[in-house]
C-alpha cells in the first residue's frame, strides 16, 4: 500500500474536507479530470492518478484484448493496486468523506475498486462505465451512493449493459442514481450537472 504507487496529482482543498479521487479515460492522464473535480466539489482535495498501462501509447488503468473485452487477470492486478493507493491516501488525509469520479476506463477501475472494497468510498460517480461481467462485491454496498451517467446511443458502453449494472447494484443495496443523455460516449452538460448535484449532496450530508 503506497501513496506513490501511481504517478499522480494532488490538488489541495479545505483541511479535513472531502477527498475526491478522479480517474481519467483511455488516452487521458492525471490532468484530465482535476479541474472538473475542483469545479464539482470546491472544498475537496482531488487525487488523480495516471493509468499505468499503455495501449499503443494511450494510458489506461488495465489491459484489454479488444473493445469491451477485458484482460480479467490484469483488471484484478490493477484493482488490488488501486485499492492500496486509495487506502494509503485516505489513511494519510483522514477526510470527512471519500468520493470518486471516473470517466470510461476510469469509471471502470473506480467501479472495480468499489466492488473489491466497498468501505473505501462514501460515493462514486461513474461516467459511462462498461462492466461486461457480473460484479463480485467483497462485502455490502448498503449505504454506498452511486451515480451512473450514460448515453443512450453510446457505441462503447451499450445501454443494455448500463441498465444491467444499474439493476445489479440496486439489488446489492447500493443507492443508485442513473442519468441518461441522448448521445454517445461524449460527456454532456446534463451529466456534469448531475455529478455536481450528486457529489455536493454527499459532501453536505457528511459535513453535518
Amino acid at each position: 500500500m503506497s501513496k506513490d504507487s501511481y504517478r499522480h496529482i494532488v490538488s489541495p482543498g479545505s483541511p479535513g474536507g472531502p477527498l475526491l479521487f478522479a480517474f481519467h479515460g483511455t488516452g487521458g492522464d492525471e490532468h484530465q479530470l482535476v479541474g472538473l473535480g475542483k469545479d464539482l466539489v470546491p472544498a475537496a482535495t482531488v487525487v488523480s492518478p495516471r493509468g499505468d498501462v499503455s495501449e499503443f501509447g494511450a494510458a489506461r488503468f488495465f489491459r484489454r484484448t479488444g473493445e469491451g473485452v477485458y484482460d480479467m487477470d490484469d483488471l484484478a492486478r490493477a484493482t488490488r493496486k488501486m485499492q492500496g493507493f486509495v487506502a494509503a491516501h485516505v489513511a494519510a488525509a483522514k477526510p470527512n468523506a471519500v468520493l470518486g469520479i471516473g470517466y470510461s476506463n476510469g469509471a471502470n477501475i473506480l467501479a472495480a475498486t468499489l466492488f473489491a472494497a466497498p468501505d473505501l468510498f462514501d460515493a462514486v460517480a461513474l461516467l459511462h462505465p462498461l462492466i461486461p461481467f457480473e460484479p463480485d462485491v467483497k462485502g455490502t454496498l448498503a449505504g454506498r451512493k452511486v451515480l451512473i451517467t450514460a448515453g443512450r446511443r453510446d457505441p462503447i458502453c451499450p445501454p443494455q449493459l448500463t441498465s444491467r449494472l444499474d439493476a445489479h447494484l440496486r439489488a446489492l443495496g447500493a443507492d443508485v442514481t442513473l442519468d441518461w443523455h441522448e448521445g454517445g460516449h461524449e460527456l454532456r452538460q446534463n451529466e456534469l450537472e448531475a455529478a455536481r448535484s450528486f457529489l455536493a449532496g454527499i459532501s453536505k450530508e457528511t459535513l453535518k
